[in-house]
């Protein structure tokens, strides 16, 4: 049987490498010129070629498939505007260089990851493989996928948390009046100061207070000693979860279930609802915020350059690591979604459509955001700068008491605050937690779909446990730092290296000529050949050069718990070497050379998935051999 392989690396040379197994085991090759041709007119010149089916070259089975191309927009739509834009992207622009900021991450966006984007749409939905089976085409990096997976896992583990929160303030939005509006007893302590109160009249000393300092807004107390009952350290442990966080981490991690037990068939109509709700919100939050006082000061705070930090490089550090957790770049779910697309579908339109729209997202929610917290500030008599909370605080303490200021029905307004941000945690999350299905269901096609995810979700599950104790918001960062952040620069660098000089980038162009019949210009070989394993390994260098342990409060984190992050780093880069080791193992070759060299060539399983797009692809890769001899 032939198979194709395409190792070419150099940069002169036009021909391609193909991979020939005969029944000894021994690799042949031969050199196949690229076309000049047009592709459609070649193949309808192949009279014993049949049009399209839906069975899977290795298994003879039907594989899943989006009903329509809008399923699959939408559900990359629904999966990239998540959290991310709403609590994450604001605070990461004003802490950034506000205004500025939008630069440097409009350049990461451009140059780094739409084209990242595209090309994890491209390996995807050629080969209809999730993030793992795809590196069918270079066994000896496999471990990048998995790599992927762990902190995909990592990710949606804490995401859900995220939503158990988001479900716990849901429920008590429908309470008059909202309960973090007022000192209650139960839960307050003697630093809580109702901001409703007239505070030039306290007391207390309000040089930091309110939301901040000594004295603490009723959100703030709400918050942490009502929701999370949080602890000041974990030098003693984390403490047992929360029982009311328990059942809403257990309602999460239920919809999740309901929603990707079927697969594609299910999660892409509700990808509709999940993708195009929140702008409902958003906007109607926008409309109203921007007519509120001290709106207009609060919007101006967040757009304002701050030029200075412009050609820090803490700034364009921070600009890709929001484009990588915003666009889910690097994770999995890319590739997971793109895999259930038919072959044929015009996935650069879609990869332009969708960071476009998740860009847009985010800085109308930077416009949303702020405007509220500036009618916040002025409410307060302070400066904006008192009441702007990063991370989960932004989300759950300064935007709920915003929220609380609103004179106009504040109930009707935190449950759609609320509703918004789990239906974008829902988007996010089962992109993610499905990510991680489907590497499971390539790896043991004939289990059932259903027990597969009731499997992951109970897991998912059990892990989230660990988010809502006392000392869970501590963990979630750690977490984030080392399980979702850090290891993503890793395999970013990995997978354009792998991808452009192990496959090779001249072989990646042809595959998409083949399967989209457009030739991609020399510009893609620069971005993913040079630009990007270069900018991204210049960045990593930088953030190892400046790295500092986790802090709680003005405390650094325990060792222990530094020492646990630092593994989860180790778990996933740890999959590079052991599946490289085992890839190498299985290959067939005198010396250790041939071994590795065969290591790194496409196994036969590599492909179209669909039989008779593969039959296509051989015949068009034969041809161009034939015109050489």
């Amino acid at each position: 049987m032939n198979v194709l392989f395409n190792a070419d690396k150099s940069m002169s040379s036009t021909l391609n490498l193909v991979r020939q197994e005969g029944s000894n085991g021994h690799v042949n090759e031969g050199f196949v010129r690229d076309s000049t041709t047009v592709l459609d007119k070649e193949l309808n010149n192949e009279p014993n070629i049949q049009k399209s089916s839906k069975l899977d070259v290795e298994t003879g089975e039907e594989r899943a498939k989006w009903g329509s191309p809008v399923e699959f927009l939408m559900s990359c739509i629904s999966m990239s505007v998540g959290l991310g834009n709403i609590w994450r992207f604001p605070f990461t622009a004003y802490e950034n260089g506000g205004g500025a900021f939008i630069i440097p991450y409009l350049v990461v966006l451009f140059f780094i990851g739409k084209p990242l984007y595209f090309l994890e749409m491209a390996m995807g939905q050629f080969s209809s493989y999730g993030s793992v089976k795809i590196w069918e085409v270079a066994p000896i990096v496999k471990g990048i996928g998995y790599g992927q997976a762990f902190a995909n896992w990592c990710v949606v583990t804490y995401y859900t948390s995220l939503m158990a929160l988001v479900s716990f303030y849901f429920i008590a939005s429908f309470q008059d009046p909202l309960p973090w509006t007022y000192c209650n007893p139960a839960w307050a302590d003697e630093k809580c100061v109702d901001s409703s109160k007239n505070l030039t009249n306290t007391p207390i000393n309000l040089t930091n207070s309110s939301v901040f300092g000594k004295s603490e807004s009723p959100s703030d107390q709400y918050f942490r000693r009502n929701v999370l009952h949080q602890i000041d350290n974990i030098d003693d442990g984390i403490g047992p979860p929360e029982w009311r966080l328990t059942l809403c981490l257990l309602f999460s991690w239920t919809v999740l279930f309901l929603i990707l037990a079927k697969g594609v068939s299910s999660s892409g109509k509700t990808a509709y609802f999940t993708a195009l709700f929140p702008y409902v919100i958003l906007l109607t939050l926008l409309v109203r915020g921007v007519t509120l006082p001290g709106a207009y000061e609060g919007i101006m705070f967040y757009i304002t350059p701050q030029w200075d930090k412009i050609l820090e490089a803490k700034v364009w550090y921070a600009a890709v690591t929001q484009c990588f957790f915003s666009l889910a770049i690097s994770f999995g779910p890319i590739v997971m979604f793109s895999s259930y697309n038919k072959f044929k579908q015009p996935i650069y339109r879609d990869s332009i459509i969708i960071t476009f729209v998740d860009t847009g997202t985010s800085l109308l929610a930077g416009v949303t955001i702020f405007a509220i917290l500036g009618h916040l500030a002025h409410e307060l008599d302070v400066d904006i700068t008192e009441v702007v909370k990063g991370g989960a605080g932004l989300a759950f303490i300064s935007y709920p008491e915003a929220i609380a200021k609103m004179a106009f029905l504040p109930q009707l307004f935190a449950v759609l605050f609320f509703l918004m941000l789990f239906t974008l945690g829902v988007g996010s999350a089962s992109s993610s937690a499905g990510c991680v299905i489907t590497v499971i269901n390539d790896d043991f096609p004939h289990l059932k779909k259903w027990k597969i995810t009731a499997v992951v979700s109970l897991l998912g599950f059990v892990c989230g446990l660990v988010y809502i104790t006392p000392g869970g918001m501590y963990i979630l960062d750690l977490v984030d730092y080392f399980g979702g952040g850090f290891i993503i620069f890793i395999m970013a660098i990995l997978e354009t290296f792998a991808i452009s000089w192990i496959y090779g980038y001249k072989n990646l162009i042809r595959d998409i000529y083949f399967m989209l019949g457009t030739k991609l210009s020399f510009y893609w070989i620069v971005e993913w050949g040079f630009f990007i394993p270069v900018s991204l390994l210049a960045i990593f260098v930088y953030s190892l050069f400046n790295y500092e342990p986790l802090k709680i409060g003005d405390s650094y984190m325990p060792a222990s718990a530094t020492a646990a992050g630092w593994i989860l780093t180790f778990i996933a880069v740890s999959q590079i070497p052991i599946w490289a080791f085992i890839a190498v193992r299985k290959q067939t070759g005198d010396t250790i050379f041939e071994k590795m060299k065969n290591a790194c060539m496409p196994t036969k399983e590599w492909g179209p998935k669909d039989r008779n797009e593969y039959q296509n692809w051989m015949k068009y890769c034969q041809k161009h051999e034939a015109n050489i001899e």
